[in-house]
Protein backbone atom coordinates (compact mmCIF):
# COMPACT_ATOMS: atom_id res chain seq x y z
CA UNK A 1 0.00 0.00 0.00
CA UNK A 2 1.20 3.53 -0.72
CA UNK A 3 -0.01 6.92 0.43
CA UNK A 4 1.26 8.52 -2.78
CA UNK A 5 -0.40 6.13 -5.21
CA UNK A 6 -2.03 8.00 -8.10
CA UNK A 7 -5.12 7.42 -10.20
CA UNK A 8 -4.41 6.94 -13.87
CA UNK A 9 -6.00 9.47 -16.19
CA UNK A 10 -7.55 6.68 -18.25
CA UNK A 11 -9.23 5.31 -15.12
CA UNK A 12 -10.70 8.72 -14.24
CA UNK A 13 -12.05 9.20 -17.75
CA UNK A 14 -13.64 5.72 -17.63
CA UNK A 15 -15.33 6.61 -14.32
CA UNK A 16 -16.81 9.68 -15.95
CA UNK A 17 -18.71 7.66 -18.53
CA UNK A 18 -22.43 7.57 -17.85
CA UNK A 19 -23.95 4.34 -16.64
CA UNK A 20 -27.20 3.28 -15.10
CA UNK A 21 -25.61 3.54 -11.67
CA UNK A 22 -23.89 6.87 -12.18
CA UNK A 23 -24.88 10.47 -11.58
CA UNK A 24 -27.28 11.89 -14.16
CA UNK A 25 -25.83 14.15 -16.87
CA UNK A 26 -28.36 16.99 -16.79
CA UNK A 27 -26.35 20.24 -16.78
CA UNK A 28 -25.68 22.26 -19.94
CA UNK A 29 -23.22 25.16 -20.34
CA UNK A 30 -25.84 27.74 -19.36
CA UNK A 31 -26.79 25.84 -16.21
CA UNK A 32 -23.09 25.55 -15.27
CA UNK A 33 -22.55 29.30 -15.67
CA UNK A 34 -25.66 29.89 -13.54
CA UNK A 35 -24.33 27.38 -10.99
CA UNK A 36 -21.12 29.41 -10.70
CA UNK A 37 -22.93 32.75 -10.46
CA UNK A 38 -25.28 31.21 -7.91
CA UNK A 39 -22.34 30.29 -5.69
CA UNK A 40 -20.41 33.53 -6.15
CA UNK A 41 -22.94 36.35 -5.85
CA UNK A 42 -24.15 36.47 -2.29
CA UNK A 43 -22.82 37.71 1.04
CA UNK A 44 -19.64 39.00 -0.61
CA UNK A 45 -21.34 41.47 -2.90
CA UNK A 46 -24.06 42.54 -0.49
CA UNK A 47 -21.92 42.92 2.64
CA UNK A 48 -18.16 42.78 2.08
CA UNK A 49 -18.08 45.60 -0.47
CA UNK A 50 -19.07 48.14 2.18
CA UNK A 51 -16.70 46.69 4.78
CA UNK A 52 -13.69 46.68 2.44
CA UNK A 53 -14.34 50.23 1.27
CA UNK A 54 -14.79 51.60 4.80
CA UNK A 55 -11.88 49.84 6.45
CA UNK A 56 -9.35 49.36 3.66
CA UNK A 57 -9.65 50.81 0.18
CA UNK A 58 -12.28 53.55 0.07
CA UNK A 59 -13.76 54.00 -3.43
CA UNK A 60 -10.68 52.15 -4.75
CA UNK A 61 -12.36 48.93 -3.60
CA UNK A 62 -13.08 48.77 -7.33
CA UNK A 63 -9.35 48.07 -7.83
CA UNK A 64 -9.47 45.52 -4.99
CA UNK A 65 -12.13 43.57 -6.87
CA UNK A 66 -10.03 43.63 -10.03
CA UNK A 67 -6.94 42.39 -8.14
CA UNK A 68 -8.90 39.60 -6.45
CA UNK A 69 -10.45 38.62 -9.79
CA UNK A 70 -6.99 38.32 -11.37
CA UNK A 71 -5.90 35.96 -8.57
CA UNK A 72 -9.05 33.88 -8.93
CA UNK A 73 -8.66 33.97 -12.70
CA UNK A 74 -5.28 32.21 -12.49
CA UNK A 75 -6.81 29.40 -10.45
CA UNK A 76 -9.97 29.39 -12.59
CA UNK A 77 -8.01 28.76 -15.79
CA UNK A 78 -6.24 25.82 -14.12
CA UNK A 79 -9.57 24.45 -12.87
CA UNK A 80 -10.97 24.73 -16.40
CA UNK A 81 -8.19 22.59 -17.87
CA UNK A 82 -8.61 19.87 -15.25
CA UNK A 83 -12.40 19.91 -15.51
CA UNK A 84 -12.21 19.43 -19.29
CA UNK A 85 -9.70 16.57 -18.89
CA UNK A 86 -11.21 14.82 -15.87
CA UNK A 87 -15.00 15.29 -15.90
CA UNK A 88 -15.53 13.49 -12.59
CA UNK A 89 -17.35 14.69 -9.48
CA UNK A 90 -14.97 15.80 -6.74
CA UNK A 91 -13.24 18.95 -7.95
CA UNK A 92 -9.72 19.55 -6.57
CA UNK A 93 -9.87 16.23 -4.68
CA UNK A 94 -10.02 14.28 -7.94
CA UNK A 95 -7.40 16.47 -9.63
CA UNK A 96 -4.99 16.00 -6.71
CA UNK A 97 -5.54 12.21 -6.79
CA UNK A 98 -4.35 12.16 -10.42
CA UNK A 99 -1.33 14.42 -9.95
CA UNK A 100 -0.01 14.26 -6.37
CA UNK A 101 -1.32 11.00 -4.95
CA UNK A 102 -3.85 9.63 -2.50
CA UNK A 103 -2.68 11.32 0.71
CA UNK A 104 -2.70 14.81 -0.82
CA UNK A 105 -6.08 14.03 -2.40
CA UNK A 106 -7.48 13.01 0.99
CA UNK A 107 -6.18 16.18 2.63
CA UNK A 108 -7.72 18.46 0.01
CA UNK A 109 -10.97 16.48 -0.08
CA UNK A 110 -11.32 16.68 3.69
CA UNK A 111 -10.49 20.37 3.51
CA UNK A 112 -13.08 21.03 0.78
CA UNK A 113 -15.82 19.37 2.82
CA UNK A 114 -15.14 21.77 5.68
CA UNK A 115 -15.04 24.72 3.26
CA UNK A 116 -18.44 23.94 1.75
CA UNK A 117 -20.13 22.86 5.00
CA UNK A 118 -18.99 25.88 7.03
CA UNK A 119 -19.65 28.16 4.08
CA UNK A 120 -23.24 26.93 3.88
CA UNK A 121 -23.69 27.28 7.65
CA UNK A 122 -22.30 30.81 7.73
CA UNK A 123 -24.52 31.93 4.85
CA UNK A 124 -27.53 30.27 6.52
CA UNK A 125 -27.03 32.48 9.58
CA UNK A 126 -26.89 35.62 7.39
CA UNK A 127 -29.92 34.41 5.43
CA UNK A 128 -31.83 34.10 8.70
CA UNK A 129 -31.10 37.70 9.67
CA UNK A 130 -32.20 39.10 6.30
CA UNK A 131 -35.39 37.04 6.43
CA UNK A 132 -36.04 38.50 9.87
CA UNK A 133 -35.57 42.03 8.45
CA UNK A 134 -38.00 41.31 5.63
CA UNK A 135 -40.62 39.81 7.97
CA UNK A 136 -40.27 42.83 10.26
CA UNK A 137 -40.94 45.15 7.29
CA UNK A 138 -44.29 43.40 6.72
CA UNK A 139 -45.25 43.44 10.39
CA UNK A 140 -44.11 39.96 11.45
CA UNK A 141 -41.62 39.67 14.32
CA UNK A 142 -40.15 36.34 15.36
CA UNK A 143 -39.05 35.96 19.00
CA UNK A 144 -35.38 36.72 19.55
CA UNK A 145 -34.61 33.32 21.09
CA UNK A 146 -35.53 31.64 17.77
CA UNK A 147 -33.18 33.86 15.73
CA UNK A 148 -29.87 33.38 17.53
CA UNK A 149 -27.81 30.51 18.89
CA UNK A 150 -27.09 30.28 22.63
CA UNK A 151 -23.53 31.61 22.22
CA UNK A 152 -24.24 34.47 19.80
CA UNK A 153 -22.90 37.78 21.07
CA UNK A 154 -23.03 41.41 19.97
CA UNK A 155 -20.28 43.69 21.30
CA UNK A 156 -19.50 41.13 23.98
CA UNK A 157 -23.09 40.83 25.18
CA UNK A 158 -24.98 37.55 24.82
CA UNK A 159 -28.01 38.00 22.57
CA UNK A 160 -30.22 35.70 24.63
CA UNK A 161 -30.90 33.21 21.89
CA UNK A 162 -31.64 29.49 22.07
CA UNK A 163 -31.66 28.35 18.44
CA UNK A 164 -31.45 29.92 15.00
CA UNK A 165 -34.54 28.19 13.70
CA UNK A 166 -34.81 29.86 10.25
CA UNK A 167 -31.20 28.87 9.49
CA UNK A 168 -31.94 25.23 10.32
CA UNK A 169 -35.14 25.24 8.27
CA UNK A 170 -33.47 26.56 5.10
CA UNK A 171 -30.58 24.08 5.36
CA UNK A 172 -33.04 21.20 5.70
CA UNK A 173 -35.25 22.37 2.82
CA UNK A 174 -32.34 22.80 0.44
CA UNK A 175 -30.85 19.44 1.43
CA UNK A 176 -34.16 17.73 0.71
CA UNK A 177 -34.30 19.51 -2.65
CA UNK A 178 -30.84 18.20 -3.51
CA UNK A 179 -32.00 14.68 -2.67
CA UNK A 180 -34.89 15.19 -5.09
CA UNK A 181 -32.47 15.69 -7.98
CA UNK A 182 -29.73 17.83 -9.54
CA UNK A 183 -31.96 18.98 -12.41
CA UNK A 184 -34.63 20.25 -10.02
CA UNK A 185 -31.97 21.95 -7.87
CA UNK A 186 -30.41 23.58 -10.92
CA UNK A 187 -33.81 24.83 -12.07
CA UNK A 188 -34.40 26.57 -8.74
CA UNK A 189 -30.87 27.95 -8.83
CA UNK A 190 -31.46 29.38 -12.32
CA UNK A 191 -34.56 31.23 -11.07
CA UNK A 192 -32.69 32.63 -8.05
CA UNK A 193 -29.73 33.67 -10.19
CA UNK A 194 -31.97 35.51 -12.65
CA UNK A 195 -33.66 37.33 -9.75
CA UNK A 196 -30.53 38.50 -7.98
CA UNK A 197 -28.64 39.42 -11.15
CA UNK A 198 -31.65 41.44 -12.28
CA UNK A 199 -31.65 43.35 -8.99
CA UNK A 200 -27.89 43.94 -9.18
CA UNK A 201 -28.35 45.39 -12.67
CA UNK A 202 -31.30 47.52 -11.47
CA UNK A 203 -29.16 48.83 -8.59
CA UNK A 204 -26.37 49.76 -11.01
CA UNK A 205 -28.71 51.30 -13.61
CA UNK A 206 -30.82 53.33 -11.17
CA UNK A 207 -27.96 54.27 -8.91
CA UNK A 208 -25.63 55.45 -11.67
CA UNK A 209 -27.58 58.67 -12.23
CA UNK A 210 -27.35 59.57 -8.51
CA UNK A 211 -23.58 59.14 -8.12
CA UNK A 212 -22.06 62.06 -6.21
CA UNK A 213 -18.56 62.68 -7.58
CA UNK A 214 -17.53 64.08 -4.19
CA UNK A 215 -17.85 60.59 -2.73
CA UNK A 216 -15.23 59.38 -5.22
CA UNK A 217 -12.76 62.14 -4.30
CA UNK A 218 -10.07 61.11 -3.61
CA UNK A 219 -10.63 57.78 -5.33
CA UNK A 220 -7.62 56.30 -3.53
CA UNK A 221 -7.62 57.76 0.02
CA UNK A 222 -4.16 58.62 1.32
CA UNK A 223 -2.37 56.22 3.65
CA UNK A 224 -0.48 58.13 6.35
CA UNK A 225 2.11 55.37 6.67
CA UNK A 226 2.83 55.34 2.94
CA UNK A 227 3.37 59.10 3.02
CA UNK A 228 5.80 58.67 5.95
CA UNK A 229 7.74 56.03 3.99
CA UNK A 230 8.01 58.38 1.00
CA UNK A 231 9.32 61.20 3.19
CA UNK A 232 11.80 58.92 5.00
CA UNK A 233 10.07 59.23 8.39
CA UNK A 234 9.35 55.48 8.49
CA UNK A 235 11.10 52.47 6.99
CA UNK A 236 9.14 50.13 4.74
CA UNK A 237 9.68 47.25 7.18
CA UNK A 238 8.18 49.25 10.05
CA UNK A 239 5.30 50.34 7.82
CA UNK A 240 4.55 46.74 6.83
CA UNK A 241 4.18 45.76 10.49
CA UNK A 242 2.37 48.93 11.57
CA UNK A 243 -1.33 49.68 11.93
CA UNK A 244 -1.08 51.94 8.89
CA UNK A 245 -0.65 49.00 6.53
CA UNK A 246 -3.92 48.08 4.85
CA UNK A 247 -5.76 51.25 5.80
CA UNK A 248 -6.20 53.04 2.48
CA UNK A 249 -3.58 53.80 -0.14
CA UNK A 250 -1.94 51.05 -2.21
CA UNK A 251 -1.66 48.73 0.79
CA UNK A 252 -5.36 49.28 1.47
CA UNK A 253 -6.20 48.15 -2.04
CA UNK A 254 -4.14 44.99 -1.51
CA UNK A 255 -5.68 44.31 1.91
CA UNK A 256 -9.09 45.01 0.40
CA UNK A 257 -8.36 42.42 -2.29
CA UNK A 258 -7.85 39.87 0.48
CA UNK A 259 -11.20 40.83 2.00
CA UNK A 260 -13.24 40.82 -1.20
CA UNK A 261 -11.55 37.60 -2.35
CA UNK A 262 -14.19 35.90 -0.21
CA UNK A 263 -16.77 37.34 -2.59
CA UNK A 264 -15.38 35.19 -5.40
CA UNK A 265 -15.46 31.90 -3.51
CA UNK A 266 -17.81 29.54 -5.26
CA UNK A 267 -16.69 29.22 -8.87
CA UNK A 268 -14.70 26.11 -7.88
CA UNK A 269 -18.02 24.51 -6.88
CA UNK A 270 -18.84 24.29 -10.59
CA UNK A 271 -16.12 21.67 -10.99
CA UNK A 272 -17.74 19.42 -8.37
CA UNK A 273 -20.62 18.92 -10.81
CA UNK A 274 -18.39 17.88 -13.73
CA UNK A 275 -19.80 14.35 -13.82
CA UNK A 276 -23.32 15.75 -14.22
CA UNK A 277 -22.43 17.99 -17.17
CA UNK A 278 -23.83 17.00 -20.55
CA UNK A 279 -20.65 18.02 -22.43
CA UNK A 280 -17.96 18.61 -19.75
CA UNK A 281 -15.11 19.19 -22.22
CA UNK A 282 -16.93 22.27 -23.49
CA UNK A 283 -19.30 23.10 -20.65
CA UNK A 284 -16.90 23.09 -17.68
CA UNK A 285 -14.48 25.76 -19.01
CA UNK A 286 -17.47 27.90 -20.05
CA UNK A 287 -19.10 27.42 -16.63
CA UNK A 288 -15.97 28.25 -14.61
CA UNK A 289 -14.53 31.11 -16.65
CA UNK A 290 -17.93 32.45 -17.71
CA UNK A 291 -19.20 32.77 -14.14
CA UNK A 292 -15.95 34.49 -13.06
CA UNK A 293 -16.12 37.02 -15.91
CA UNK A 294 -19.80 37.85 -15.38
CA UNK A 295 -19.38 38.28 -11.62
CA UNK A 296 -16.22 40.39 -11.96
CA UNK A 297 -17.97 42.85 -14.28
CA UNK A 298 -20.97 43.08 -11.95
CA UNK A 299 -18.73 43.48 -8.87
CA UNK A 300 -16.70 46.34 -10.37
CA UNK A 301 -19.79 48.28 -11.53
CA UNK A 302 -21.68 47.56 -8.30
CA UNK A 303 -18.85 48.75 -6.04
CA UNK A 304 -18.36 51.89 -8.15
CA UNK A 305 -22.03 52.83 -7.79
CA UNK A 306 -22.17 51.86 -4.10
CA UNK A 307 -19.26 54.13 -3.12
CA UNK A 308 -20.62 56.89 -5.39
CA UNK A 309 -23.99 56.96 -3.68
CA UNK A 310 -22.67 57.08 -0.10
CA UNK A 311 -19.41 58.22 1.46
CA UNK A 312 -17.35 55.11 2.14
CA UNK A 313 -16.75 56.09 5.78
CA UNK A 314 -20.46 55.68 6.49
CA UNK A 315 -20.25 51.96 5.73
CA UNK A 316 -18.29 51.24 8.91
CA UNK A 317 -20.11 48.55 10.86
CA UNK A 318 -23.00 48.58 8.36
CA UNK A 319 -24.27 45.04 7.76
CA UNK A 320 -26.53 46.16 4.91
CA UNK A 321 -24.66 48.82 2.91
CA UNK A 322 -26.86 48.22 -0.13
CA UNK A 323 -30.00 49.63 1.46
CA UNK A 324 -27.98 52.46 3.04
CA UNK A 325 -26.63 53.55 -0.33
CA UNK A 326 -29.86 52.96 -2.23
CA UNK A 327 -31.66 55.43 0.04
CA UNK A 328 -29.94 58.22 -1.94
CA UNK A 329 -31.64 57.25 -5.20
CA UNK A 330 -35.21 58.18 -4.37
CA UNK A 331 -36.30 54.63 -5.18
CA UNK A 332 -36.60 53.55 -1.55
CA UNK A 333 -39.88 51.77 -2.32
CA UNK A 334 -37.66 49.07 -3.88
CA UNK A 335 -35.89 48.35 -0.59
CA UNK A 336 -38.10 45.34 0.16
CA UNK A 337 -37.41 44.01 -3.32
CA UNK A 338 -33.67 44.43 -2.70
CA UNK A 339 -33.94 42.52 0.56
CA UNK A 340 -35.77 39.71 -1.21
CA UNK A 341 -33.03 39.59 -3.85
CA UNK A 342 -30.36 39.33 -1.17
CA UNK A 343 -32.30 36.46 0.41
CA UNK A 344 -32.44 34.80 -3.01
CA UNK A 345 -28.71 35.34 -3.39
CA UNK A 346 -27.94 33.66 -0.10
CA UNK A 347 -30.29 30.79 -0.93
CA UNK A 348 -28.53 29.95 -4.19
CA UNK A 349 -25.11 30.13 -2.49
CA UNK A 350 -26.23 27.61 0.13
CA UNK A 351 -27.70 25.36 -2.54
CA UNK A 352 -24.43 25.17 -4.46
CA UNK A 353 -22.31 24.79 -1.31
CA UNK A 354 -24.44 21.89 -0.04
CA UNK A 355 -24.30 20.27 -3.46
CA UNK A 356 -20.53 20.70 -3.66
CA UNK A 357 -19.66 19.05 -0.35
CA UNK A 358 -21.94 16.07 -1.04
CA UNK A 359 -20.21 15.47 -4.39
CA UNK A 360 -16.76 15.54 -2.78
CA UNK A 361 -17.80 12.99 -0.14
CA UNK A 362 -19.41 10.91 -2.90
CA UNK A 363 -16.13 10.76 -4.81
CA UNK A 364 -14.09 9.90 -1.71
CA UNK A 365 -16.53 7.10 -0.87
CA UNK A 366 -16.42 5.71 -4.42
CA UNK A 367 -12.65 5.46 -4.00
CA UNK A 368 -13.07 3.51 -0.76
CA UNK A 369 -11.61 6.24 1.44
CA UNK A 370 -14.94 6.70 3.24
CA UNK A 371 -17.72 4.19 4.07
CA UNK A 372 -19.88 3.02 1.16
CA UNK A 373 -23.01 4.72 2.53
CA UNK A 374 -21.67 8.09 1.33
CA UNK A 375 -21.72 6.93 -2.30
CA UNK A 376 -25.10 5.14 -2.17
CA UNK A 377 -27.38 6.73 -4.76
CA UNK A 378 -31.12 7.15 -4.46
CA UNK A 379 -32.84 4.42 -6.50
CA UNK A 380 -35.01 6.90 -8.42
CA UNK A 381 -33.24 10.26 -8.28
CA UNK A 382 -29.65 8.95 -8.47
CA UNK A 383 -28.39 11.47 -5.94
CA UNK A 384 -26.10 10.73 -2.95
CA UNK A 385 -29.02 11.06 -0.57
CA UNK A 386 -27.39 9.58 2.53
CA UNK A 387 -24.55 12.08 2.26
CA UNK A 388 -27.10 14.87 1.88
CA UNK A 389 -28.86 13.76 5.07
CA UNK A 390 -25.62 13.48 7.08
CA UNK A 391 -24.56 16.99 6.09
CA UNK A 392 -28.06 18.34 6.54
CA UNK A 393 -27.67 17.42 10.22
CA UNK A 394 -24.03 18.56 10.46
CA UNK A 395 -24.58 21.95 8.80
CA UNK A 396 -27.85 22.50 10.70
CA UNK A 397 -26.05 22.12 14.03
CA UNK A 398 -23.48 24.75 13.06
CA UNK A 399 -26.09 27.10 11.62
CA UNK A 400 -28.56 26.72 14.47
CA UNK A 401 -26.39 26.66 17.56
CA UNK A 402 -22.80 27.74 16.94
CA UNK A 403 -21.62 31.30 16.15
CA UNK A 404 -19.91 30.47 12.87
CA UNK A 405 -19.14 34.04 11.82
CA UNK A 406 -15.66 33.83 13.36
CA UNK A 407 -15.00 30.70 11.28
CA UNK A 408 -15.45 32.54 7.99
CA UNK A 409 -11.70 32.75 7.47
CA UNK A 410 -11.54 28.95 7.58
CA UNK A 411 -13.68 28.85 4.46
CA UNK A 412 -11.22 31.14 2.68
CA UNK A 413 -8.05 29.40 3.82
CA UNK A 414 -9.47 26.07 2.67
CA UNK A 415 -10.37 27.50 -0.72
CA UNK A 416 -6.95 29.10 -1.19
CA UNK A 417 -5.28 25.82 -0.22
CA UNK A 418 -7.31 24.04 -2.91
CA UNK A 419 -6.38 26.71 -5.47
CA UNK A 420 -2.66 26.24 -4.74
CA UNK A 421 -2.85 22.47 -5.27
CA UNK A 422 -4.84 22.82 -8.49
CA UNK A 423 -2.32 25.30 -9.92
CA UNK A 424 0.56 22.97 -9.04
CA UNK A 425 -1.39 20.02 -10.41
CA UNK A 426 -1.66 21.56 -13.89
CA UNK A 427 2.12 21.86 -14.10
CA UNK A 428 2.56 18.25 -12.94
CA UNK A 429 -0.04 16.93 -15.39
CA UNK A 430 1.59 18.75 -18.32
CA UNK A 431 4.83 16.87 -17.46
CA UNK A 432 3.34 13.44 -16.75
CA UNK A 433 0.57 13.40 -19.38
CA UNK A 434 1.56 15.92 -22.06
CA UNK A 435 -0.41 14.22 -24.85
CA UNK A 436 -3.67 13.65 -22.93
CA UNK A 437 -6.78 15.13 -24.63
CA UNK A 438 -7.63 18.54 -23.21
CA UNK A 439 -10.90 20.29 -24.03
CA UNK A 440 -9.30 23.47 -22.69
CA UNK A 441 -5.63 24.33 -22.15
CA UNK A 442 -4.42 26.81 -19.54
CA UNK A 443 -2.28 29.38 -21.38
CA UNK A 444 1.33 30.25 -20.50
CA UNK A 445 2.12 27.15 -18.45
CA UNK A 446 4.03 27.10 -16.10
CA UNK A 447 4.15 30.90 -15.67
CA UNK A 448 0.41 31.42 -15.14
CA UNK A 449 -0.05 28.55 -12.61
CA UNK A 450 3.04 29.74 -10.69
CA UNK A 451 1.54 33.24 -10.48
CA UNK A 452 -1.66 31.62 -9.20
CA UNK A 453 0.27 29.81 -6.46
CA UNK A 454 2.06 33.02 -5.42
CA UNK A 455 -1.13 35.10 -5.25
CA UNK A 456 -2.98 32.44 -3.23
CA UNK A 457 -0.08 31.98 -0.78
CA UNK A 458 0.12 35.74 -0.23
CA UNK A 459 -3.59 35.88 0.54
CA UNK A 460 -3.27 32.87 2.88
CA UNK A 461 -0.40 34.56 4.73
CA UNK A 462 -2.64 37.54 5.44
CA UNK A 463 -5.28 35.46 7.24
CA UNK A 464 -5.37 35.32 11.07
CA UNK A 465 -3.31 32.78 12.99
CA UNK A 466 -6.53 31.29 14.38
CA UNK A 467 -7.52 30.25 10.86
CA UNK A 468 -4.32 28.24 10.48
CA UNK A 469 -4.82 26.65 13.92
CA UNK A 470 -8.41 25.57 13.20
CA UNK A 471 -7.42 24.25 9.79
CA UNK A 472 -4.60 22.24 11.40
CA UNK A 473 -7.00 20.69 13.94
CA UNK A 474 -9.49 19.71 11.22
CA UNK A 475 -6.76 18.25 9.01
CA UNK A 476 -5.28 16.32 11.97
CA UNK A 477 -8.70 14.73 12.55
CA UNK A 478 -8.86 13.89 8.85
CA UNK A 479 -5.44 12.23 8.89
CA UNK A 480 -6.50 10.02 11.80
CA UNK A 481 -9.52 8.85 9.78
CA UNK A 482 -7.40 8.31 6.67
CA UNK A 483 -4.74 6.16 8.36
CA UNK A 484 -7.25 4.16 10.42
CA UNK A 485 -9.86 3.63 7.68
CA UNK A 486 -9.13 5.22 4.31
CA UNK A 487 -5.70 3.71 3.65
CA UNK A 488 -6.89 0.20 4.57
CA UNK A 489 -9.99 0.39 2.38
CA UNK A 490 -8.60 2.35 -0.56
CA UNK A 491 -9.74 0.59 -3.75
CA UNK A 492 -6.66 1.78 -5.60
CA UNK A 493 -4.29 0.37 -2.99
CA UNK A 494 -6.19 -2.92 -2.87
CA UNK A 495 -5.48 -3.44 -6.56
CA UNK A 496 -1.75 -3.29 -5.96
Amino acid sequence: MGIFIKKQLSQLVAEANESEKGLKKTLGSGALVALGIGAIIGAGLFSLTGIASADNAGPAVVYSFIAAAIGCGFAGLCYAEFASMIPVAGSAYTYSYATMGELVAWIIGWDLVLEYALGAATVAVSWSQYVNKFLHSVGIDLPNYLLHGPWDELNGVNMGGMINLPAIVIVCLLSLLLIRGTKESASLNNILVILKVTVVIIFIALGWGFINSANHTPFVPANVGEEMVKSGEMSFFNFFSSDYFGHYGISGILRGAGVVFFAFIGFDAVSTAAQEAKNPQKGMPIGIIGSLVVCTILYVLFSYVLTGLENYMNFKGDASPVTTAFAHTGYTFLNSFLTMAIIAGYTSVMLVMLMGQSRVFYSMSVDGLLPKMFSDLHAKNRTPWKTNIVFMIFVSIFAGFIPVSDLGHMVSIGTLFAFVLVCIGVIVMRKTNPDAPRGFKTPFVPVLPILGVIVCLVLMAGLPVESWERLAIWLALGLVIYFTYGLKNSKLNKKK
